[in-house]
């Protein structure tokens, strides 16, 4: 949602077809000249309002059984299939966090749990940060904060 803006007038690609991709193609249709939305199957996992309200859109085209294969940019000079001053790849939002299973205690969608607006887990002496904790805003400015509030919180309890 940040980088939106940056494509204002210009072609964009949205790579998936779950919910996160559907509902970024709405948002950047918003901004861009064009919203290309590219999926490996010819079925979706996005709910069917996602799909109807993409379908309806003008600005959006639907290209299924489709994979992109490279990404070329600026200064190769070779064309490519589709033009686009964008791409977002939202292929879906599941943290890595399987590794830690039976460790700190996770939710229903595998996400970290913390105590408040601390990054204290279940576990003394462990703190998540980031994508693993937060499922609403998913941006890298977030996780980049809350990365510092992890090392405050790790000081604080080295220091007990």
């Amino acid at each position: 949602t940040c980088d939106g803006f940056f494509f204002r007038d210009k072609p964009i690609i949205v790579v998936g077809g779950g919910d996160s991709a559907f509902t970024e193609a709405d948002f950047l249709s918003r901004f861009g000249s064009s919203v290309t939305l590219i999926h490996r199957r010819s079925e979706f996992r996005a709910s069917q309002i996602l799909v109807e309200r993409a379908q309806q859109n003008p600005k959006i085209t639907i290209v299924t059984d489709s994979v992109v294969e490279e990404i070329l940019g600026d200064d190769n000079g070779e064309p490519s299939t589709i033009a686009a001053n964008g791409i977002f790849v939202a292929i879906g939002h599941s943290p890595a966090t399987a590794f830690i299973d039976g460790i700190v205690q996770r939710d229903a969608g595998g996400y970290i749990q913390v105590d408040g607006a601390s990054t204290r887990t279940s576990t003394a002496g462990i703190f998540a940060a980031g994508d693993c904790v937060d499922s609403i805003y998913r941006q890298a400015i977030s996780a980049a904060g809350m990365g510092c509030r992890a090392a405050l919180d790790a000081q604080a309890y080295l220091q007990q």
